[in-house]
């Protein structure tokens, strides 16, 4: 008798089993469902983000080369630049040398302590557009094109990290600090430019409190010298601000100016430069000149060539 009892306990609790498991299976699938929505909703989000962040730089650029290191193109009246997403540059909170007129020249960038050896990163995510040695000028530099529609230029290196057409985040180690090219001592020359011309960092960018100025900054042509004048207040260096302050906004207007003039012609696929120089009336040797082309350039379709 006592075998049957323990027998018949032992067939009950098999009985029960398939059941348990299938009120485990049915407990997890709405769970399982719900993990599914929210993969699906971060992939949408991602790619939606991914789409929106390469917009900006579609829209400005017409062409990619690794040749110039700022071409001049038409300012829009007004853009929007996207901050979020940074890393500063290097975690020095020292500036050297303010964006605007000095020593009789326009200054185009902000310098910033760095010692040789220093980490240098990227501001943004984006595509190293240019990396070269410039002997008379940036010494050892990275040009880096982001998805926000912004270039920046760090300049001086001692050594790059970093290798042409090359995929970075932001805060990817790009070079390291120097005093190559034309250079006083160990700093980061530090630049950032939309259509190839050169604004203000201190716009974006401040240093001492290794922050952005906001999630976003609006270009506008119509405010831009007075803005960059109170910027150098604000965040430049002191002592130099109030005096370069004048010449600063000056200069910046001009180079806006000048930009809003240039006129542009878009390479067709075929196209000579002799063909190009008679459409519109100028000369070949003009648009050498104005391009800095060689005797028997190579043009590309989509190139996009200054005519006056």
């Amino acid at each position: 008798m006592k075998f049957k009892t323990i027998l018949s306990v032992a067939l009950m609790s098999l009985a029960t089993l398939p059941t348990m498991g299938q009120d485990l299976l049915a407990r997890q699938a709405p769970i399982d469902r719900k993990m599914k929505v929210v993969d699906s909703i971060m992939l949408r989000q991602l790619i939606i983000e991914e789409m929106s962040d390469n917009n900006p730089a579609a829209e400005l650029y017409a062409d990619w080369n690794n040749r110039y290191a700022h071409l001049e193109s038409a300012l829009p009246d007004s853009f929007r630049i996207d901050l979020r997403s940074f890393c500063m540059p290097t975690s020095s909170r020292v500036l050297t040398s303010n964006f605007g007129a000095r020593w009789g020249r326009q200054h185009k960038g902000l310098d910033i302590k760095v010692y040789t050896g220093d980490t240098i990163r990227a501001a943004f995510s984006g595509k190293i557009r240019i990396v070269r040695y410039e002997p008379r000028g940036y010494g050892n530099y990275v040009v880096i094109r982001h998805h926000n529609g912004l270039e920046t230029i760090y300049g001086h290196m001692s050594k790059h990290l970093v290798r042409e057409d090359q995929d970075v985040r932001a805060g990817d180690p790009i070079g390291l600090g120097g005093s190559t090219g034309r250079s006083t001592g160990s700093h980061l020359h530090f630049e950032t430019r939309l259509c190839g011309v050169a604004l203000n960092p201190a716009l974006m960018f401040d240093f001492r409190n290794q922050d952005v100025t906001g999630d976003t900054y609006l270009f506008r042509r119509s405010t831009y010298s007075r803005e960059s004048a109170q910027a150098n207040r604000l965040r430049g260096v002191s002592g130099s601000a109030a005096a370069n302050e004048t010449a600063s906004a000056s200069s910046s207007k001009r180079s806006v100016a000048s930009v809003q003039n240039t006129r542009l012609h878009k390479v067709k696929k075929g196209e000579t430069l002799f063909a190009i120089a008679r459409k519109r009336g100028t000369t070949v040797d003009e648009l050498r000149r104005l391009n800095r082309l060689g005797k028997n350039p190579r043009l590309l379709p989509g190139q996009i060539l200054k005519y006056n």
